[in-house]
């Protein structure tokens, strides 16, 4: 009994906090209460009000009620973890980790979480953004990376997002300034093309990161923080580049480096050169694991590849 009353407060407590920090939502709950993850706060960054929201609900809504609609603020929403669906007025995106979306405190707005999700929201003055939109009513949509201004608009949420210091009021009225005139040209496109500019965007961004990859096999420090950091673009942002194709960062590179081994396992020119030099050659530091990798690759030893490509 007292442990349905405490899943019962929790989703109760849930809903007040997002109603008096995010304005006129309500829950939906996934799976039964006892499962039922809610965390709600708002916190000062820099000056600027941002609600840290942790969720696994089913769907969080909200429906125009001119009584008690809050036209106070636009949200500029930072997908921290997890990945969840958000429509407005009739316009739909998939978020996923890295993802900002602008959306409007006005109309109808439903947000459903794919699992458990994190996300941090920034308040801006919806009276000033209108203005930098000019006064266009649609307050909504995802911003791409493919732009300038997009990408610093990134960059500055995320340091926001990490900042607790204090800021002047003059610091304060330069960011607000920074973020409604990035956010205009952020949004120039409408959700089908911001899709599709986001996506070449990704094929890109992941070419250059196979390819600075295959530039670097032969140093064993290569990870991918070091190659996120090269790439200038944060670690999770990389991960989900290999992860639209069903691969993974850490797995490319070994693959990568284990078909270099091969390929000069296999190579007449290196005939006297060791296995062992060829394992260090391509970046491996263990020559065990690289036996045990490379059987795992090709279902043969590294000795036996090499027997084999050579006739002998």
């Amino acid at each position: 009994m007292h442990a349905q009353q405490a899943k019962h407060s929790a989703l109760e407590n849930w809903q007040h906090s997002m109603q008096s920090i995010c304005g006129n939502y309500e829950t939906r709950l996934a799976f039964n209460s006892a499962l039922f993850i809610g965390d709600a706060q708002a916190k000062d960054h820099g000056g600027f009000t941002m609600a840290h929201l942790k969720t696994n609900a089913g769907v969080i809504s909200r429906t125009p009620n001119s009584d008690r609609d809050d036209d106070r603020y636009c949200f500029l929403v930072s997908q921290r973890s997890g990945s969840a669906r958000i429509s407005q007025n009739g316009s739909t995106l998939q978020l996923a980790p890295g993802d900002l979306v602008l959306m409007d405190s006005v109309g109808s707005c439903e947000i459903t979480p794919q699992g458990l999700i994190e996300h941090m929201s920034l308040h801006l003055p919806r009276e000033q953004v209108l203005k930098s939109f000019s006064n266009e009513s649609q307050l909504f949509g995802k911003v791409s990376n493919r732009s300038i201004s997009g990408r610093m608009l990134r960059m500055l949420v995320d340091q926001l997002c990490c900042s607790e210091e204090a800021a002047s009021s003059s610091e304060q009225e330069a960011l607000l300034h920074t973020f409604t005139s990035l956010l205009r040209p952020a949004l120039m496109q409408d959700g089908h093309e911001a899709e599709i500019a986001d996506a070449m965007a990704g094929n890109n961004l992941r070419l250059q990161a196979q390819r600075l990859i295959e530039e670097s096999l032969s140093q064993p420090n290569l990870t991918p923080a070091s190659l996120a950091n090269r790439l200038q673009i944060s670690l999770r942002q990389l991960y989900r580049l290999f992860e639209e194709q069903d691969d993974s960062v850490c797995r490319y590179i070994q693959r990568t480096r284990l078909q270099r081994s091969a390929s000069d396992l296999a190579n007449p020119n290196l005939r006297r050169e060791s296995i062992t030099a060829i394992a260090y050659k391509w970046g491996f530091t263990d020559s065990a694991h690289f036996s045990r990798a490379f059987k795992k690759q090709f279902e043969q030893s590294p000795k036996d590849y090499r027997t084999q490509a050579f006739g002998a």
